[in-house]
């Protein structure tokens, strides 16, 4: 293969991806002689397309999938999509609206026709869109939450749940999204603080003189107030008790009760109840027997029951209510006023409480499993700080309100009988046999109704890690092979903002269903924000398109851009230098290669270069000892910045110069085969994270088959490393640096030799190094001498070191240089100190951390007396 002078992303990557798919690379089949590992994709909308959020959550699964897959275990990752109930229907609906059609006025059917020629059309671009990242899922087992068998799942598991008492239908205050006109679980509502005003309203006493007055930020609900309530115990109401009061603008008279909730110090000390529009009215109304009154439509425009203002908008209304208790003098005041109120999670539409006959499934005993796993760390999340949130939930979870009144999503299995009663059945046919076993009457098939509305999304994708492999096992209870071998799966990466919607309840069918967590690991990635720290949104158009990313930077640099400042758990502030940033590691691997492509190789050894050789397999060997414990950690952006460290600065910037012969001269091949065989190794570390360089670089070393390709090829093994070696040259590199540092400073030429002095307790480290020095630091000699005595050039850890320089040494600028890093080090000092007397730190800390502050606390010490001794001898 010829390598082009230039690294051109686009061609490799459509080059690479289609060899991988040809060849099946992404496949996985059941395979008892090897270890599986599987994860399940998160189902993005099949609405969707792609976003920033994706683009992080699926780097970070096709990198584990990818190592996985390396490590020699049977990888299969499964993607597919989500109906998505409530923001499919909206874009259904929208798109009919432009084609001057209503949704009122089709049948079920015709709608449904509508909505499965949107999914066909526009349902698989996201994970197209995937492919163009490098995804390596096998997508052969791409899966749609509406699939007939997955469907099927679904309506098994309710009928499942109602047999056992968990399912139960009821009247309850729900949250009503009067946009999607649908009911919410709690965890679909977004509270957002919201500035409006708070109106305080004289209530005329009937068959009296006075007024009662209370402060509400609702005054459109008046109508619909069935008391005013204060504390039994305010002595400003006593004589109240048992009184009427008049509502405003209608003067329907309405009881003064008293109940404890009352704050006395709060407002006016005066309550309005209205139970239909409020949760705490409601639980009040029950108390007292109170009726309900609503006075909203499902699109929350005032109904007849309101007697004024008829058909307008609740929002509309409260002006005009305001307007109207100004002209009748009963309204006192308004103030700003603050508050968090409840958003739709879809719409945007602000909450309404609403009474309303939903299903529910009960959630106090079915939790209990799934809150002891995580407690247990049978299941952990990553970051750990998730599980107090996670805990909170589970202990203050409420029954899910599961039914939504929408046409899109899987109907609920519940059947209407003409005698007022509901069977929960798979079809009309059951449904009728029931009726005449459980109540001894026929019924026709026309006569039975079929429950109008359907399931919450996520009660379908709750089962999404037993359902993907084996949809029938919800009617069997038998697992087939794939959920026999696959399951549990191993690993998810998701957000922290769906680990109650999603990750509690998949954790919750889970051990209903199998006994079992459905996986091992959950790694909850951050939220991708701008640089001014706002959540990426098209609303803000703060949002890049990731496409248009890939196409500028190549889909390497765009994953590894995002990876670079997004440890796990934490916000990920997003800005295109980064990507940048990952576009120059791409360009940098590139020409690491074509430096080595260019040399000319002769036979034999060069003893010249055993000592970079020696240096560098044992500095790739702690490097990866690094890598496998940030993987294991799921540190997924330290693994990354080890490997680029590795890279750039250690094969680069070190290596590559200290091997690299002069100009017009061959190396040895014995050294270029091993330059050759660390490059391998570089590329296999790099290639969970960038798929596509790896591999193609991987393939210009020499020609191989498709069973050799770098995706199937061997993660390299963990062996024992020479630490003293490592650090010794390390140390050998400091000193080299502040040479070209001194230089630098001076405008000295680099081609100009040096001589450079070190006073050291200790010479034996640098045996072996010193023809690397001279010719990195481009010395003339190096000579280590007992004492200095002239003050020393630089200092490193306690080592002394002295270049002569010709010119005249400015003894106010070298006071001044040593004085600036005794500062510092001593600033350095007191940072170590502080941690290592924080008890907490040197008891929990593992003990290799706490070894390394301790060593970083005695090198510190030995630098800053050498220092000062330094600067002593300047006079």
């Amino acid at each position: 293969m010829t390598l082009s002078t230039k690294y051109n992303p686009a061609a490799t990557e459509n080059k690479w991806y289609d060899y991988w798919m040809q060849n099946s690379h992404f496949s996985s089949k059941v395979n008892p002689e090897k270890e599986p590992y599987s994860i399940v994709i998160p189902p993005p909308n099949v609405t969707g397309v792609l976003h920033m959020g994706h683009m992080l959550n699926n780097t970070i699964q096709d990198i584990l999938i990818r190592k996985a897959r390396m490590e020699g275990k049977n990888a299969c990752w499964v993607p597919g999509t989500d109906h998505a109930s409530i923001a499919t229907e909206a874009k259904v609906v929208a798109m009919l609206a432009e084609k001057g059609i209503r949704k009122k006025d089709l049948t079920r059917e015709e709608f449904l026709a509508y909505a499965w020629e949107w999914k066909e059309k526009y349902g698989g671009i996201i994970l197209e869109q995937l492919k163009k990242l490098g995804a390596s899922c096998d997508w052969d087992r791409t899966r749609f939450t509406m699939d007939q068998d997955l469907s099927e799942a679904v309506e098994n598991v309710f009928i499942d749940l109602h047999q056992k008492g968990k399912i139960y239908r009821g009247i309850r205050m729900v949250n009503w999204d009067p946009k999607g006109k649908t009911a919410l679980s709690d965890d679909e509502v977004i509270f957002k603080e919201v500035n409006s005003k708070l109106y305080y309203i004289h209530y005329k006493l009937q068959d009296s003189e006075g007024t009662l007055t209370i402060a509400t930020t609702r005054p459109e609900t008046i109508m619909a107030d069935v008391a005013i309530c204060v504390h039994p115990e305010d002595p400003r109401f006593k004589h109240l008790h048992g009184k009427n009061a008049l509502i405003p603008l209608i003067n329907r008279p309405i009881p003064v009760i008293t109940d404890e909730y009352v704050d006395m110090e709060f407002g006016t000390g005066c309550l309005k109840v209205t139970p239909a529009h409020d949760i705490n009215d409601y639980e009040i109304g029950l108390r007292h027997n109170l009726e309900v009154i609503d006075i909203l439509n499902d699109d929350g425009a005032l109904n007849e029951k309101a007697q004024i203002l008829i058909g307008e908008d609740r929002f509309v209304a409260r002006k005009k209510i305001g307007n109207l208790l100004q002209e009748a003098g009963q309204l006192v005041k308004e103030e700003a006023y603050s508050s968090n109120v409840g958003h739709s999670e879809r719409t945007d539409a602000v909450i309404e409480p609403k009474l309303s006959l939903q299903w529910f499934l009960k959630m106090d005993e079915i939790t209990k499993p799934a809150l002891k796993a995580v407690m247990e760390d049978t299941i952990r999340l990553f970051p750990p700080k998730f599980k107090n949130m996670y805990r909170s939930w589970m202990d203050n979870v409420r029954d899910w309100c599961i039914s939504r009144q929408l046409w899109w999503g899987h109907r609920i299995p519940a059947y209407y009988l003409p005698n007022g009663q509901y069977v929960v059945a798979k079809s009309k046919e059951q449904a009728a046999d029931i009726a005449q076993e459980k109540y001894g009457i026929s019924y026709g098939i026309e006569e039975i109704r079929q429950d109008e509305d359907v399931l919450d999304t996520w009660f379908s994708s709750w089962l999404w890690p037993i359902s993907v492999f084996d949809p029938a096992y919800f009617r069997t209870g038998k697992a087939n092979k794939d959920l026999g071998y696959y399951y549990p799966t191993n690993d998810l990466v998701t957000a922290p903002e769906i680990l109650f919607f999603w990750v509690a309840r998949m954790i919750i069918a889970g051990y209903e269903y199998t006994g079992k967590p459905p996986f091992r690991n959950v790694y909850l990635t951050g939220i991708v924000r701008d640089k001014l720290g706002r959540k990426m949104s098209k609303s803000l158009g703060n949002s890049p398109d990731p496409l248009e990313l890939i196409k500028s930077y190549g889909a390497d640099g765009v994953r590894v851009g995002m990876l670079l400042s997004s440890p796990a758990g934490n916000d990920l502030p997003f800005d295109e230098k980064l990507v940048e940033q990952g576009r120059n590691f791409s360009n940098k691997i590139w020409n690491a290669y074509r430096l080595t492509q260019g040399w000319e190789v002769q036979p034999g050894d060069n003893p010249e270069n055993q000592a970079a050789v020696q240096w560098f397999s044992n500095r790739f060997q702690q490097a990866l000892l690094e890598i496998e414990d940030h993987f294991s950690k799921f540190r997924i952006s330290d693994a990354l910045m080890s490997t680029y460290k590795l890279v750039w600065d250690d094969f680069c910037s070190w290596y590559l110069e200290m091997i690299k012969p002069p100009y017009q001269s061959a190396i040895d091949e014995g050294t270029y085969r091993a330059t050759l065989s660390f490059f391998e190794h570089i590329l296999k570390v790099l290639h969970p994270f960038m798929p596509f360089i790896s591999e193609e670089l991987w393939q210009q070393i020499t020609e191989r088959s498709p069973k050799e390709a770098l995706i199937l090829s061997t993660w390299p093994k963990v062996a024992n490393f020479d630490q003293n070696l490592v650090e010794n040259t390390q140390h050998a590199f400091d000193i080299v640096s502040q040479v070209r540092n001194l230089r630098a400073s001076k405008g000295l030429s680099p081609k100009e030799a040096l001589d450079l002095y070190i006073k050291t307790a200790d010479a034996s480290k640098f045996e072996g190094l010193e023809p690397l020095m001279k010719k990195l630091a481009n010395l003339g000699s190096l000579t280590f001498v007992d004492k200095l005595e002239v003050a020393a050039s630089f200092v490193v850890k306690a080592d002394e070191c002295h270049v002569p320089l010709d010119t005249q040494v400015n003894t106010e600028e070298e006071r001044e240089s040593i004085e600036g890093e005794i500062q510092y080090t001593k600033g350095f000092l007191k940072t170590v100190e502080k941690k290592l007397g924080n008890e907490r730190f040197v008891n929990n800390a593992p003990v290799d951390v706490v070894e390394k502050e301790r060593k970083k606390l005695s090198d510190a010490l030995a630098k800053l007396k050498v220092l000062e001794e330094s600067l002593a001898k300047l006079g």
